[in-house]
C-alpha cells in the first residue's frame, strides 16, 4: 500500500512536469508572436501555427489569447523577480546589480522589436475592465517590488541609506514607464536614456 502511494505521487509529479513542459513551449512561442506582431490582431491560430501544436492541445490550458498573454507576462515578470531575488541573496555588489538591472532595461527600449513592449501599452490600451485594471496594477507593483529589492541590497551592504527607498523605487518605475513610450514612439535615443539613467543614479542617496 505505501509503495503504491508513493508511485501514485511520483507519477502525479511526473504528469506535473510533461503539463509544464508543454505550457512553457506554448508561451515561448506565444512570446514570439506578441513580439513579432504585438497584441492586437494576434489569433490563437498564429499562435497554434507558431508553436506547432494541436489546436485541442493548445485549448486544453489556455482558452483565449488574453489568457495566454497575461500568462507570458505574468511568467516574464516573475522570472526576472525571482532573477533579481537570487542576485540579492548572493550578495552580488550593489551597484553592479543596479548597473546590470538597467543595462538589461536599456537593451530592451532600444531594440523594442524583439520586446513584448508594443504588445503591452496594445493590450493595456484595448482591456479597461476591473480585472484588466488589476493586472495593470500588479505588474506595476512587481516592478516596484523588483526595483526596492536592489535598493535594499544597497542598503544592507551600508552603500545607502534607507530613508527614502520606497519612494524613489517608485519614481524609477515611472521613469522607466515614460522612457518606454518615448521608445514605443521612436523618440528615444541612447543618449537620453544614458541621462536619464545617470540622473536617476545622482538620485540615490548614498552613505
Amino acid at each position: 500500500m505505501f509503495l503504491e502511494i508513493i508511485m501514485q505521487k511520483e507519477q502525479a509529479m511526473e504528469n506535473t512536469s510533461r503539463r509544464q513542459v508543454k505550457i512553457n513551449a506554448i508561451l515561448d512561442s506565444a512570446r514570439t508572436v506578441f513580439c513579432r506582431k504585438g497584441f492586437i490582431g494576434v489569433t490563437m491560430k498564429d499562435i497554434i501555427d507558431e508553436c506547432g501544436i494541436s489546436r485541442g492541445g493548445i485549448y486544453l490550458y489556455f482558452s483565449s489569447v488574453d489568457d495566454v498573454y497575461i500568462a507570458v507576462m505574468n511568467r516574464r515578470l516573475t522570472r526576472k523577480f525571482d532573477n533579481i531575488r537570487a542576485a540579492v541573496k548572493a550578495n552580488i555588489d550593489f551597484d553592479e546589480l543596479f548597473k546590470r538591472y538597467f543595462e538589461e532595461h536599456k537593451q530592451r527600449l532600444m531594440h523594442i522589436e524583439s520586446s513584448l513592449l508594443r504588445s503591452m501599452y496594445e493590450y493595456f490600451f484595448t482591456h479597461k475592465s476591473g480585472d484588466d485594471h488589476k493586472f495593470q496594477q500588479s505588474q506595476m507593483q512587481k516592478v516596484k517590488e523588483t526595483i526596492s529589492e536592489i535598493l535594499m541590497l544597497g542598503v544592507r551592504q551600508g552603500k545607502l541609506k534607507e530613508g527614502n527607498i520606497d519612494s524613489l523605487a517608485e519614481h524609477f518605475m515611472f521613469e522607466i514607464e515614460g522612457l518606454s513610450v518615448l521608445a514605443l514612439f521612436g523618440g528615444l535615443t541612447e543618449e537620453c536614456m544614458q541621462r536619464q539613467f545617470a540622473v536617476m543614479e545622482s538620485m540615490l542617496d548614498r552613505r
